[in-house]
C-alpha cells in the first residue's frame, strides 16, 4: 500500500526544499507533479527556480487539474503544491464537494500503489480573516482538505522557518 507524507507550513518556510531532500535520500524513481501555472513573468521565474532545484533525472509532470490520474506503481511522487491545485480547481468552477472527491481520489490512487507520495501544501489559516468571500471560501476549503489529508497520511510534518516538526508517523522507508 502506498504511503502518504504530508508537509505543510507557511509560504517560503522550506517545504519544497525539505520534500526534495527526503526524496533524494529515500527514493530512486521520483516523479515531480507540479501544479503551478505560469501566468506571469514572476510566476515563470518561480517555476524555473523550482525546476532548477530538482535533480535532472527526475521526471516532471506539469498538471493543473487532474493530478490524481498520474499516480502509478514504481515511482515516488512529490506533489507541489496542493494549495495551487485547489486554486486551479476553484478558478475552473469546482465546488468544495467536487474538490474533496478529487482529493479523496488522489489518496485512493496513492494507496492502490506501492509508491510513496510527498504532498506539499501551504498553511493559510493562521492569518487574518480575508476581506472577500472567495478568499474566505478558499481558506475554509484548504483547511478542510488539510484535515482530510492529515487523517489519511502516514507521516505529517509542519515546517516553520526551515525547521521540520514531525507531528505524526514513524520513519520514512
Amino acid at each position: 500500500m502506498g504511503k502518504i507524507i504530508f508537509i505543510t507550513g507557511p509560504v517560503r518556510s522550506g517545504k519544497s526544499r525539505f520534500a526534495v531532500k527526503i526524496a533524494k535520500e529515500k527514493f530512486k524513481n521520483v516523479v515531480f507533479i507540479a501544479t503551478g501555472k505560469p501566468i506571469d513573468d514572476e510566476m515563470k521565474e518561480r517555476i524555473k527556480k523550482h525546476k532548477e532545484s530538482r535533480p535532472k533525472e527526475w521526471k516532471t509532470i506539469e498538471e493543473e487539474i487532474d493530478i490524481e490520474n498520474f499516480i502509478k506503481n514504481g515511482n515516488a511522487y512529490i506533489i507541489d503544491c496542493l494549495t495551487t491545485w485547489i486554486t486551479n480547481l476553484i478558478v475552473n468552477g469546482y465546488k468544495e464537494k467536487e474538490i474533496i472527491r478529487k482529493v479523496e481520489k488522489l489518496i485512493e490512487n496513492i494507496r492502490k500503489t506501492n509508491s510513496s507520495a510527498i504532498i506539499i501544501s501551504n498553511e493559510v489559516g493562521w492569518g487574518i480573516v480575508p476581506e472577500n468571500k472567495l478568499a474566505r471560501d478558499f481558506r475554509d476549503i484548504i483547511g478542510n482538505i488539510h484535515q482530510i489529508i492529515v487523517e489519511k497520511s502516514d507521516i505529517f510534518y509542519l515546517i516553520v522557518a526551515g525547521v521540520p516538526l514531525k507531528l505524526k508517523g514513524g520513519e520514512i522507508e
